[in-house]
This record gives structure tokens, C-alpha cells and sequence, in this order.
């Protein structure tokens, strides 16, 4: 995403009078783009910081013998640095490295305009997201009625590149029904100023990729070793985990009775309920997760 910029765009649910259930108006502001603080402000080790309590503990339940993670096909060496900072190396099966590149070769896709491809893929979107509604081109003021900052999408994938597009189309096409009460914010006791639908995606697969630590070599945390695990189990875990996100964000948003200039406050809160969820030692898959339950088709 492009920090940069000098606005942001919230969104304004409309009365039915207006416009149809689930109309949204949009607002720009110069005083900045609430959304582009989180992306910024966290780093690629925020997951490693937040839960290196957890890993030392998992580390010192290796040294003794315990089998609380190693039963879950997780191998770690706990490293000393100069300065006294713990930190665990995990090593994984041909299996998950296989899993991992594949997965890092998707984050390494940037989103191009001109390729026939990613231009059919947004195409697919809009026919998932309005179906029977015809796009009249990829650069359209009917993108703001799906949540981006302006008529041509294709500058909002600049955070989270193609695989943010991959993500919300897996999303349409597998839990429709969660989609498009997201999509049209059908449920709960709406705010007046919403988050826009298609933006808050793109942060979602920004900040999963960030918490999960997926650009290193090899998981340099807990969390990012006991993801590993779940894909090696789907490769298309993170696609699914994505799709808990979004219901789990917005779930967040409506308990927290948020407004637009909550976002970070609730995307933060979102992240620590799935780092827990996560580390639920029964997780063998991530339909297993708690919140897997707020997804409908």
C-alpha cells in the first residue's frame, strides 16, 4: 500500500431510502489513511516478539522431554545471542519447505494491470461480488461500491499484491455467504462511518503475512512453525485462515461497536485472538480453529 498518500477513504452506510441494503457511500479525508498506521507499524518480528514467551516455554518442554509440541511434528533448537535473547530455529520436513515456497512464490506476485490474467481475475471478483450487475471496465467508479479508494483498484493491491486478489476471490467463491454479508455489512448494529470491504482485505493478507513471518527461510517463531504444520496438512490453509480473518475482524468490529478510526485498534485485537487460537495445542487443522465456526457458505 502506498503510505504515502495524502487520504483514505471511509465508508458510509447509506439508509435504506437512499439506496439499497448494504449501500455504502464514500468520504475522503486529508488528515490520513487510518489503515496504512498498521501496515506500517508492524514489523516482520512482531510475531516473534509477542509470543516469545510462548516459544521459550515450548523450548524448555523440549530440553525436558516433554511431547506437548514435538507430537505435532514441530522440531526446534532453542539459540543464545550475545545479548541474552532467546530464539528458536525450527527445522522442517521436505513437506512443509515445499509448502512454504509455494506459498512465498504467491506473496512474491505483485498485481499488473496489463496482464490478461490478474485483469480476468478482478473480473471474477466483481461477477462473485455483484452477480447479474455488468463492470463497465476495470477502471470504474462501480469499484468504490465494493470498498476501494478509488476507481482503479489495481493501486490499492500495492500491499499486499496479487495473492490479496487470490484471497478475495477464494473467499467469494467458498464462503459466499460470509462474503457477501461482509460485502453489503448485513449484520449487527452497523457504524455509520464502515471500513471499506475491499481495502480491509488487503491489510488482512498483509498483516497474515506479516504475523506468520512467511517471507523468511524457515519459521523464526512458534506461530509461523505451527502454521507451517497446518499447511503441509492444505495448501490452501492460508486462503482459509484468511477467510476466518475477515469474519473474525469484522465480529471484532461489531462487539467492539468500532467506527472507521478503530481499524488499527481492531485489526490488532484480531490478530491476538488468532495467535491464541492458533497455539491451541488440539489443532491438527485450521478448520479446527474456534472462530473456523463463523464462516458460512
Amino acid at each position: 500500500m502506498d503510505t504515502n498518500a495524502g487520504s483514505f477513504v471511509a465508508v458510509r452506510r447509506l439508509a435504506g431510502s437512499d439506496r439499497a441494503a448494504g449501500a455504502v457511500a464514500f468520504h475522503h479525508s486529508s488528515s490520513g489513511w487510518p489503515f496504512s498506521d498498521f501496515s506500517v507499524s508492524s514489523s516482520p518480528m512482531d510475531a516473534y516478539l509477542t509470543l516469545r514467551v510462548f516459544a521459550c516455554a515450548a523450548a524448555a518442554e523440549v530440553v525436558t522431554g516433554s511431547t506437548a509440541w514435538i507430537g505435532r511434528g514441530l522440531s526446534c533448537v532453542c539459540v543464545q545471542s550475545r545479548d541474552s535473547d532467546a530464539r528458536l530455529s525450527f527445522d522442517l520436513t521436505p513437506v512443509q519447505e515445499e509448502c512454504l515456497l509455494r506459498l512465498q512464490n504467491r506473496i512474491e506476485i505483485q498485481y499488473d494491470s496489463s496482464n490478461i490474467e490478474h485483469q480476468e481475475e478482478l473480473k471474477a471478483l466483481w461477477c462473485a461480488s455483484f452477480p447479474g450487475t455488468e463492470l463497465r471496465g476495470l477502471i470504474s467508479e462501480q469499484w468504490k461500491e465494493m470498498g476501494w479508494q478509488g476507481k482503479d483498484p489495481s493501486t490499492d493491491f500495492r500491499g499486499g499484491g496479487f495473492i490479496s486478489l487470490e484471497n478475495l476471490l477464494f473467499f467469494a467463491r467458498n464462503y459466499p455467504k460470509s462474503f457477501q454479508e461482509l460485502l453489503r455489512k448485513q449484520n449487527g448494529d452497523r457504524a455509520i462511518w464502515e471500513y471499506p470491504f475491499a481495502v480491509a482485505g488487503v491489510n488482512i493478507t498483509f498483516m497474515l503475512i506479516q504475523m506468520l513471518d512467511l517471507q523468511a527461510v524457515k519459521p523464526r517463531s512458534l506461530l509461523g512453525a505451527v502454521f507451517l504444520k497446518l499447511l503441509s496438512e492444505n495448501d490452501r490453509a492460508f486462503d482459509i485462515l484468511y477467510c476466518i480473518t475477515f469474519k473474525l475482524m469484522d465480529q471484532q468490529w461489531l462487539d467492539m461497536h468500532a467506527t472507521y478510526m478503530d481499524f488499527n485498534t481492531v485489526m490488532k485485537s484480531t490478530r491476538r485472538q488468532l495467535e491464541r487460537e492458533l497455539l491451541i495445542e488440539d489443532i491438527q487443522r485450521v478448520e479446527d480453529m474456534p472462530s473456523y465456526k463463523l464462516l458460512a457458505r
